[in-house]
Formats: C-alpha cells, structure tokens, sequence
C-alpha cells in the first residue's frame, strides 16, 4: 500500500460532503490498494485493528471522501459479495471518462455497460471493481434541455 497521510477527526470532518458512501469490503487492504490503482485514491486515514484487517479508513478520490471498512459479518457489516450483488451504484464525476475507466479496467474492474455518448448528455459508463461495489463514471458532454431527454429517452422506450 501506497503512503498513509493520518488526518486527525477534525481534518477528517472538514473534508466530507454531506453525505459520503461507507464502504464494506471483503479484504479492505485490497480494496484500498486497487482504488488507488483504479481511481487514484489517496489515503487520509487508517486505523488497523490488531488482526491487521482495516476498522476504518478514509480516502480521497477525486476530491470527495470515501470511507471503507473490512467485512465482519458477526457484527452484521457484510459486503456485496457475501450478499450476490448490490442495488447501489457510486457515481464518479471525472474530466475523462474514457482515461478514468479503463484505468479502472487495467487495476481489475470489469466492464458492468460500456462506455456511450448518453442521451442526458454525459458520456458514462459503469465498472464493478473486484469487491463487488459498482461505478459509474461520467464526463459531462452537452447541456441538454429536459424536452429533449423526454424525447430521446421515449426513442429508447418505445
């Protein structure tokens, strides 16, 4: 694993948004090591427990906190793995969605839908990295008016 920078919980604080995702992971060292393969992750804040598995991280990426912890499912705290899949999908806003994503490929993502030119105006993509968490990436493209995302999204439903 890369260089730890240990904020303390005020510096911590000062850097989450108001909601910031909490993430269970089946082997978080792993984990932290791929998102920052994959995402250039950087490391604000570790605390191992004695076995060595992570109580609690904190990362950046991409300029917005996000924070891990490893499985532990005695204490109810199961990843998507252990639970076949989840329902949520973490967005990630990016400046190249093309270069970002097959970063993401390269660190061991697997492609969830391919990249496109979407009719909202982003061109996204979704990965599940190897933990069983899903991403989708975006750049935004084009502004597009509300009118026409009803009409092209009617074009894809009918």
């Amino acid at each position: 694993m890369e260089t730890v920078r240990t904020d303390s919980p005020q510096e911590q604080a000062a850097r989450m948004h108001a909601v910031t995702p909490h993430l269970v992971c089946a082997g978080a060292t792993e984990a932290i090591e791929f998102y920052q393969r994959a995402f250039g992750a950087e490391v604000m804040f570790l605390l191992p427990m004695p076995d060595g598995k992570v109580a609690n991280a904190s990362l950046c990426i991409n300029g917005s906190s996000v924070m891990l912890v490893d499985e532990n499912v005695e204490m109810g705290m199961t990843g998507p793995k252990h639970l076949k899949g989840t329902p949520v999908t973490i967005h990630l806003m990016v400046d190249d969605v093309d270069a970002w994503f097959g970063r993401a490929i390269d660190a061991g993502a697997t492609v969830d839908m391919p990249i496109a030119d979407m009719f909202w105006g982003d061109r996204y993509g979704i990965v599940e990295d190897p933990f069983g968490h899903k991403w989708s990436l975006a750049t935004h493209r084009r502004d597009v008016s509300i009118e026409e995302m009803q009409a092209e999204m009617a074009k894809l439903i009918c």
